[in-house]
């Protein structure tokens, strides 16, 4: 497949990485020489200098031979434009990231399906959305819904003190008792690792779990964890992805309190807001936030455009205090560092928009997708098909490649948290947590 990207920025690129692992063939436009070059260098892809909304430098990409085409510059119209002009050369598939919400009604001129765009991301959104989701599980540091949200992926920091530390996954497993659910991998140290019935947990292990949504109470209380809802949140900055998280949870009835420096801002917050309290202070006076009692917190959310003072911000939080942190961090390969520094989960706008877009993408086997922070790994879906020659048989005697597990089975409307034992069936749904070089390997397998 030949896919065209457009945009050099941290969506772009990491696009740019996974389509050519799974063996696109891929062109990048972007503007910028530097970026450009470097891409060229770190990526087996073909890159291009010019401007991607001109129709020269995209017949110099060839786009008449592109199946995929992607814009996610930082500039809402030359992303719309870009796609327009692949639309006229017949372009298939057509991707674009825009921040104006005008672009995103449905009563709008220039929505998606006037321009003939397939799908129109907003950043903004996608951002809000992984926080409310994440916000919702107190222990949890990172949530996949999976099967229209009837199992979910959650990640869990395993602690020193909590006691199935040293206790092994096959051990583990006789202790579940009548709920099921699989340990899919373990990040340890930095690395990902497919675990087997031996391996043991150990203190200052990421667990990735794929459970039953309606379990997971109970499986929490199995691994000593305990999430609950937040009742009291302070949202450091007030721009559109504070503002949109604000409006969720006041319709959760959370007690919410916004911390805003610019005081004319503060103005339109305290309008747009029904019951939360608007702050106009700097989120680094600890003074201030002492006062309002950001000691007793639930969540801290800080979404402000500096990561300096996102990171600094939920650092004095959580010293004082608060019990969880959320932030928002422009520089991803930064993430693995603020764990340590006692952060508990940091979000890359860019690399959750790059996510929507490869689940929107995958389209043969794979029908979904989600990169997972902190891991070399992605957890997919694929459908099983009628004539796949592995029909009927037991997971167990199918070779899937190393660096893959299976999390779960849908089946009719039912999931199914698998053993070696499980069956499989035509139209099967199959959960798989997988590290991300042995896609394409997983891919071939599922479309024999």
């Amino acid at each position: 497949m030949r896919s065209i990207i457009v945009g050099a920025g941290a969506v772009g690129r990491h696009l740019c990485a996974q389509l050519s692992i799974e063996g696109h063939e891929v062109v990048l436009v972007d503007k910028d020489l530097q970026q450009v070059r470097r891409a060229e260098r770190d990526f087996n892809i073909m890159a291009i200098e010019g401007n991607g909304a001109s129709a020269k430098v995209l017949q110099e990409a060839q786009i008449e031979k592109a199946d995929l085409f992607i814009a996610v510059t930082d500039i809402d119209e030359v992303n719309l434009i870009a796609c327009i002009l692949a639309k006229e050369f017949g372009v298939t598939r057509k991707i674009a990231r825009v921040r104006n919400e005008e672009y995103l009604s449905s009563s709008s001129p220039l929505n998606e399906y006037r321009l003939g765009i397939d799908l129109i991301i907003n950043p903004d959104q996608v951002m809000t959305n992984e926080i409310l989701k994440i916000s919702e599980i107190s222990e949890a540091f990172e949530v996949v819904d999976l099967a229209k949200g009837e199992a979910v992926l959650v990640g869990y920091d395993i602690k020193e003190a909590n006691p199935v530390c040293g206790i092994s996954l096959a051990d583990l497993k006789e202790l579940k008792g009548l709920y099921d659910f699989v340990v899919v991998a373990i990040v340890r140290d930095g690395q990902t690792v497919i675990p087997r019935g031996g391996d043991q947990i150990l203190p200052g292990d990421k667990l990735y779990i794929v459970v039953r949504r309606k379990d997971m109470a109970a499986v929490e209380e199995l691994l000593s964890l305990r999430s609950k809802a937040p009742r009291k949140v302070f949202i450091i900055g007030g721009g559109d992805v504070g503002l949109r998280v604000a409006r969720a949870l006041e319709s959760q009835k959370v007690e919410v309190y916004m911390v805003e420096a610019d005081a004319r801002r503060c103005e339109l917050l305290a309008d747009s807001l029904q019951h939360s309290v608007v702050l106009n202070f700097d989120g680094l006076d600890a003074h201030d936030l002492i006062s309002e009692g950001i000691d007793t917190a639930d969540l801290v959310i800080a979404v402000t455009e500096s990561d300096t003072t996102n990171i600094l911000s939920s650092l004095l939080a959580k010293h004082h205090g608060a019990k969880k942190s959320i932030i928002r961090i422009s520089r991803p390969d930064f993430i693995p560092l603020l764990g340590k520094l006692g952060i508990d989960v940091a979000l890359s706008a860019r690399l959750v928009a790059a996510n929507m877009i490869l689940k929107f993408i995958r389209r043969g086997a794979i029908t979904s997708a989600a990169s997972l922070l902190g891991s070399d790994a992605e957890v997919v879906e694929f459908i099983v098909r009628e004539k796949w020659p592995h029909v009927g048989r037991q997971l167990h005697s199918i070779e899937f490649p190393e660096g893959v597990n299976i999390g779960a089975v849908a089946r009719r409307g039912e999931v199914i948290i698998p053993s070696g034992n499980t069956v499989l069936q035509a139209a099967d749904r199959l959960i798989i947590f997988a590290i991300k070089d042995s896609i394409p390997l997983l891919e071939r397998l599922m479309t024999q």
